[in-house]
């Protein structure tokens, strides 16, 4: 998973608190960042922050739902900006999160939007398996 987060010292301790609990964490303190290191690592989750200076979280996220469709993304904020995380649901976002994030919510959340990821990548290749093979009956009409 990434967290993206211009404040340096939620992300440095959210990530010891994640990496102790076994979960691979990238960081990130801009969108520019994060759509750089979504390009070099397959990341699954990214927990973005909705205030940052530059390309704020909504525009981070459209750019991540453009160029990565099947990467999941929660909205996290610090300023109970309900409609921030109106706008982020609307643009794609599965979830948010209000800050300071429970670890063990923010854990739950994660895992429950790979779990999403995963199911939509099993649907993906059950749809790609059966377009592959032909049933008996398109075989023979083929065959005609």
């Amino acid at each position: 998973m990434m967290l993206v987060d211009d404040e340096e010292r939620f992300l440095s301790t959210t990530q010891k608190l994640l990496s102790k609990k076994g979960y691979e964490v990238f960081t990130s303190s801009s969108g520019e960042e994060t759509l750089q290191k979504l390009e070099k690592h397959n990341i699954h989750v990214v927990i973005l922050d909705v205030k940052m200076p530059g390309m704020d979280g909504v525009d981070t996220l459209r750019a991540i739902k453009r160029r990565f469709p099947m990467t999941e993304v929660i909205m996290l904020t610090g300023h109970a900006t309900v409609e921030s995380a109106v706008d982020g649901l609307k643009s794609g976002a599965t979830d948010y999160l209000m800050k300071p994030a429970d670890i063990d919510e923010l854990i739950r959340k994660a895992e429950e939007a790979f779990e999403r990821r995963t199911k939509v990548e099993e649907k993906i290749r059950v749809a790609q398996t059966r377009k592959a093979f032909k049933s008996p009956l398109q075989i023979l009409d083929d065959m005609k």
